[in-house]
C-alpha cells in the first residue's frame, strides 16, 4: 500500500471514531422504532496488476505496463422519522483516487467503487438524499434491523414504498445477497451489478427520481423511473425528462428450497438519452464517430437476472445474467451488452473464523454485434477503444477473502483475472491484485 493510501485510511478511521464517539452520546430506543438514525463507512481499495501481452493498443486500452492505484470512500448516513410511515436520509461522501487505466479498457471494471470516485483530489458530495413513504396494507409484521438508510422497527409485509430523490439504482434494483456490495463483497462491477443494465447515473453512480415498490407476502414488484446524464458519463443531468430518463420495472420472489432461503429477481428496463447509433456512425465516417450520430430521445432497452440460494447455513450460491439491445452507445454504466455470472460465498464458521467470508466467482461478457464492429473498425466508446478488435467474451474469475477484525473492520485480499480485456483477442490475460481495507458502523 502506499504513503498516500495509508493517509487516507488513517483519515477514514478517524471519521469513523468521531462519528461512533457523537452515536454513543445518542438515546438509545430499545424495542422501540428509531426516530434518528447515524451510520458511517470508510474503504480504501488499493489495486494493481503487472505487465500483461499485448499486440496494439488504442486510446482507451487497458494499460499493459504495471500499475497502482488507490479509491477511498468515506459516507454517513443520516435518517430522520417524520410523520407516519415518511423517513428521510442524507449521505453526505467523501471520495478521491483512480482506477486502474482510468477505469478505461475493461467491460468488466475491476473495482466497483471506482465509480464513485472521479478525482485524485479528496472531494465532499452530496451522493444521496431522499424521502421514503411507506403505507401499510396489512398482514403480518417482520423486523427491520438498524441499517445504512434504514431505520430500526417493524413493517407490515404487505405494503407500498414510495422512494423519490437521489438515489443510486443498486439501492432498490438488482439486488443480490451474496454480491451487491463492492466494499464488502466481490469487487468486479460484472459481479455486483447486472452489468448489461445500462442503469442512469452520473460519474459517481447517482440519479434523481421516483421509485415505487409493492411487497406482497413473498411476492415484491417495483417500478421507477430516474433522470439520465447530458452526456455518456456526465456528471450534470438531462432536465427533459420526456426525452431523456431510464425506466425499469422489476419482480422479485422470494423463496425456500429444504428450509433454505432465496430470491429471483427479474428486470426489464429502457433508457431514452441523445444517445449516437454505433451503425449510422459506420456510415458516416472513418475511424467511426458515435457521438457525430448523437439524436435525442433514442432507446435502449434489455432484461436482467439475479437470484441468489443458501445452500447451507455458511455457503451461499448466485447467478446474474443480462443482455441488451447493443445499438446505441453505452451511456452510463459500462460496455456490456450481454453478460452471465456465476458464484459461491462461504462464511469461515468451519474455522472458527465465522465473521470472516470466502468468495469465488466467474463471468463472462459480450457486445452486440453493431458494437463490435465499431471497435472494430477504431471506433471509440467511453471505456473502449483498443483502435482495432480480434473480438473474443471478455471472461473473469474473482476470489476474495475477508478478515473480519471485530464487527466494524475487515481488510479483504482479492485476486482477478480478466481473459480478453476488451474485448479483444491480442491482450492479455490480465492478473490484478487488491487490498481492501474498510470500517462501518
Amino acid at each position: 500500500m502506499t504513503f498516500r493510501s495509508l493517509a487516507l485510511f488513517r483519515e477514514s478511521s478517524l471519521t469513523v471514531t468521531l462519528a461512533l464517539l457523537g452515536w454513543a452520546a445518542l438515546p438509545a430506543w430499545a424495542d422501540e422504532p428509531e426516530i434518528w438514525s447515524l451510520h458511517g463507512q470508510a474503504t480504501t481499495v488499493t489495486q494493481g496488476h503487472g505487465a500483461f501481452p499485448s499486440s496494439y493498443a488504442g486510446d482507451n486500452s487497458f494499460e499493459a505496463r504495471k500499475e497502482i492505484r488507490n479509491s477511498f470512500t468515506s459516507t454517513l448516513f443520516l435518517g430522520r422519522r417524520l410523520w407516519e410511515g415518511a423517513e428521510l436520509y442524507v449521505n453526505p461522501e467523501l471520495s478521491a483516487g483512480q482506477g486502474v487505466s482510468h477505469v478505461s479498457g475493461l467491460g468488466a471494471a475491476p473495482n466497483g467503487e471506482i465509480s464513485r470516485v472521479s478525482s485524485p483530489e479528496l472531494k465532499l458530495a452530496l451522493a444521496r438524499v431522499f424521502l421514503r413513504q411507506v403505507l401499510d396494507l396489512g398482514g403480518s409484521t417482520e423486523p427491520v434491523a438498524a441499517d445504512q438508510n434504514q431505520l430500526g422497527g417493524s413493517r407490515n409485509r404487505r405494503r407500498v414504498t414510495i422512494s423519490a430523490g437521489k438515489l443510486a439504482m443498486g439501492d432498490i434494483f438488482d439486488g443480490n445477497t451474496f454480491t451487491h456490495d463492492p466494499r464488502t463483497q466481490f469487487l468486479n462491477l460484472s459481479l455486483v451489478d447486472s452489468s448489461s443494465w445500462d442503469y442512469p447515473a452520473d460519474t459517481k453512480g447517482y440519479s434523481w427520481g421516483l421509485a415505487l415498490e409493492f411487497n406482497w407476502d413473498r411476492w415484491a414488484l417495483r417500478a421507477g423511473s430516474f433522470m439520465e446524464p447530458s452526456t455518456a458519463n456526465g456528471a450534470s443531468f438531462d432536465h427533459r425528462v420526456d426525452r431523456a430518463r431510464g425506466d425499469v420495472i422489476e419482480v422479485e420472489h422470494d423463496h425456500e428450497i429444504g428450509g433454505k432461503t432465496g430470491q429471483v429477481r427479474i428486470l426489464g428496463y429502457a433508457n431514452r438519452a441523445s444517445m449516437g447509433s454505433y451503425h449510422e456512425a459506420l456510415q458516416v465516417t472513418f475511424p467511426p464517430d458515435v457521438i457525430a450520430t448523437r439524436q435525442p430521445g433514442r432507446i435502449k432497452y434489455g432484461w436482467g437476472l439475479s437470484a441468489d440460494q443458501s445452500l447451507t447455513a455458511d455457503l451461499g450460491a448466485f447467478v446474474r445474467a443480462g443482455w441488451n439491445d447493443g445499438r446505441t452507445e453505452t451511456w452510463a454504466f459500462t460496455e456490456v451488452d450481454r453478460t452471465l455470472a456465476a458464484g459461491l460465498s462461504l462464511a469461515g464458521t468451519a474455522w472458527e473464523r465465522p465473521l470472516d467470508r470466502f468468495g469465488l466467482a466467474l463471468a463472462a461478457n459480450g457486445l452486440a454485434p453493431d458494437h463490435r464492429d465499431y471497435l472494430a473498425a477504431g471506433g471509440l466508446g467511453f471505456m473502449l477503444g483498443d483502435g482495432r478488435l480480434s473480438y473474443g467474451q471478455e471472461r473473469l474469475l474473482e476470489t476474495f477473502y475477508v478478515i473480519a477484525l471485530g464487527r466494524l473492520f475487515t481488510v479483504t485480499l482479492d485476486a482477478q483475472r480478466i481473459w480478453n480485456p476488451g474485448y479483444n483477442c491480442d491482450r492479455g490475460p490480465v492478473d490484478l491484485f487488491a487490498l481492501r481495507l474498510h470500517a462501518q458502523f
